[in-house]
């Protein structure tokens, strides 16, 4: 790695699923750090012990997996990186940037509420900062912060951000339990990685003159920032649960392709131009911190659908085979046949906008017996269409190479013949073959089931058609 390269990180807390803001944030450093062939970096922020759980990690690292955004290096564990954070608080305490505090928190919950009846902020009073205490068993090491002047930087995306010193305290780096704070892990972490550039939510924004207070005391240079606004959902409030899935892998799980979901989040506050649609080497090529905007982002479902169906429609059949499986699978289909499954896949990719949908409408390829609707049985599977349907299983039944074409071959010949349309008789084989009014085209849906299937389906539908005349017959003859 050279000196000038880029490094960019991903540091999720493990304590719930990877939500649709966190893999906008991780989108953003990876497309980042991959357009400036830089480093992209995957540490997991397990330090609240009561909070991170191993199946959280495991769906952090599941939901980042299928969306395609891989890391160079880790995942790290701050965990397991005590030690290192140790050396920071060594070296803070040798310069004298950093002292240890034996207030407890019942003196400082009273000193709080003092001040704050006093009409003050409610901060640490500094009490033990001149002190020169050693450690103690219930001391905190605490960071010696200026107390006078400003903490500023540019924000690549904000624009200059300026915060008084005052209004900062000697913030804790090190807990009285020897464990380190959030603010002092993440800033060792980020020297000791090499970190350039921090790209991460505006709600972060607040921490960051802290950090770089503690970066100024280490007496290390600083990365670069850019805080990237909040998402909304349609009605312009914060995005939760209301607005629908929040997860990454609730949105695996209803269906849709990774390829959509990204292209959706990177378009959540970040424009190029009109355009809509981008594959994942446009991103790259494409994405700028310029670009992103301001204010926060809509995040819209109906937009993410349309992307859906559309990255559906201009998927591969193969590589849709493989995604589709597991939805097929949750229905009770196994063991398909590979040649049927691609058939039936190439049928309804046009006609499909989530994987979930999919496989619902796919279920009539792979039963061993279809149900009919019952409004679509009534108006096709009738009387008028009985002489018809056997009409046509007879000369279904002499083809022997059963492909699209022979097929149509034959309802050519069949409606020149009877000089009738090809819906009057297209219709009834479609419940017949499906149990549904709708469906792909009829002839595709013919080759994929195979010759076997169509006969006996048709079989079938005329003994239904066969019984609607008995049941007409009987009611005729009974007035």
């Amino acid at each position: 790695m050279t000196k000038n390269t880029v490094v960019t990180r991903f540091p999720p807390s493990p304590t719930g699923y990877l939500h649709i803001g966190g893999a906008r944030t991780a989108l953003y450093n990876w497309l980042f750090a991959r357009q400036q062939r830089g480093k992209f970096i995957l540490r997991i922020e397990d330090t609240d012990k009561e909070r991170s759980t191993s199946e959280a990690t495991q769906a952090i690292v599941e939901s980042l997996q299928w969306l395609g955004l891989d890391w160079d290096e880790g995942p790290y564990y701050q965990s397991e990186r005590y030690s290192i954070y140790w050396e920071f608080i060594e070296r803070l305490l040798s310069s004298g940037k950093a002292y240890y505090c034996h207030c407890t928190p019942e003196q400082l919950e009273r000193r709080r509420k003092e001040a704050m009846a006093k009409g003050l902020k409610p901060k640490y009073d500094g009490r033990c900062r001149e002190l020169e205490l050693g450690p103690g068993p219930r001391a905190v090491v605490r960071l010696k912060s200026p107390q006078s002047g400003k903490t500023q930087f540019h924000d690549l995306i904000k624009g200059p951000i300026s915060f008084n010193n005052e209004e900062l305290d000697d913030l804790v780096l090190w807990r009285s339990d020897g464990s380190p704070t959030y603010h002092l892990a993440v800033v060792a972490d980020d020297i000791a990685m090499g970190l350039t550039h921090i790209i991460r939510g505006d709600d972060h924004v607040n921490n960051t003159p802290r950090q770089i207070l503690i970066y100024g005391a280490l007496g290390e240079p600083l990365p670069l920032y850019a805080h990237v606004p909040m998402i909304l959902g349609p009605d312009r409030t914060r995005l939760s649960k209301r607005h629908g899935a929040t997860s990454v892998l609730a949105y695996r799980d209803l269906g849709y392709l990774p390829q959509a979901l990204l292209n959706a989040l990177a378009r959540v506050g970040w424009s190029y131009g009109d355009q809509e649609k981008f594959t994942l080497s446009e991103l790259i090529q494409k994405f700028s911190l310029e670009n992103v905007g301001k204010s926060a982002g809509i995040f819209n479902r109906d937009k993410l659908l349309d992307l859906n169906a559309h990255y559906i429609r201009e998927t591969g059949t193969e590589e849709l085979v493989r995604n589709l499986l597991p939805f097929l699978e949750t229905k009770g289909f196994k063991n398909i046949k590979d040649e049927k499954l691609r058939g039936a896949v190439e049928t309804l990719k046009p006609r499909s906008k989530t994987l979930v949908e999919m496989a619902e409408n796919a279920r009539f390829y792979f039963v061993d017996q279809i149900t009919y609707d019952p409004v679509a049985a009534k108006k096709f599977l009738n009387p008028d269409a009985l002489d018809m349907l056997k009409d046509i299983r007879i000369r279904l039944q002499e083809i022997r190479d059963f492909t699209r074409e022979t097929v149509e071959a034959v309802f050519l010949r069949f409606i020149e013949e009877k000089k009738v349309k090809l819906g009057k008789i297209a219709q009834p084989l479609r419940v017949a073959l499906t149990g549904a009014g709708v469906s792909p085209g009829i002839f595709e849906v013919m080759e994929v089931l195979g010759r076997e299937n169509v006969l006996e389906r048709i079989g079938k539908a005329i003994n239904y058609a066969a019984g609607s005349v008995g049941s007409a017959n009987t009611k005729s003859s009974s007035s």
